[in-house]
């Protein structure tokens, strides 16, 4: 496992480590955005769908009621999932996530209610509110996320 602490001290912030991650990414991986409601999970993975999409304007929406959103980007699919209101892990199964996976990227808000069904192969991301508007993010990821949370390192102030 690697791990990587990252001051994030404004939206602008967040916003660039979404963009930062959005270059690394590559079909199969799957992104958990874990963090208090406020945290920023939504802010970075809209940041992430628009850098990935080449379109900086590209209507995000959260997928709170929906539960997911799939956007067709350069790096391939990106299905954002919403967890949030999930009732139980096995309901994931019919909002596509077995195709998500095959094929796909998967950025995963609220993980935690996918008990056993998250995949082990992850890049797992906790944003915690600092003060204000700052966060910092603990990135952990696998063995295939090695060299690009060691390359996000080299390339992020302070990181």
């Amino acid at each position: 496992m690697s791990t990587l602490d990252i001051e994030l001290p404004d939206l602008d912030a967040t916003t660039r480590l979404g963009a930062a991650l959005a270059r690394g990414l590559r079909r199969g991986d799957v992104i958990a955005l874990r963090g208090d409601l406020g945290a920023g999970k939504t802010e970075l993975a809209r940041a992430l769908i628009r850098a990935a999409s080449a379109d900086p304007d590209l209507i995000v929406p959260s997928p709170t009621f929906g539960l997911v959103e799939v956007y067709d980007t350069n790096a391939g699919a990106i299905w954002h999932f919403d967890l949030y209101r999930l009732d139980s892990p096995e309901q994931v199964w019919e909002l596509g996530f077995e195709e998500a996976l095959a094929d796909g990227i998967c950025v995963i808000e609220w993980p935690e209610r996918l008990d056993g069904v998250l995949p082990a192969r992850r890049l797992d991301v906790a944003l915690h509110v600092t003060r204000g508007d700052a966060r910092r993010a603990t990135l952990t990821g696998e063995s295939s996320w090695h060299d690009r949370l060691a390359a996000l390192a080299q390339e992020w102030p302070g990181g």
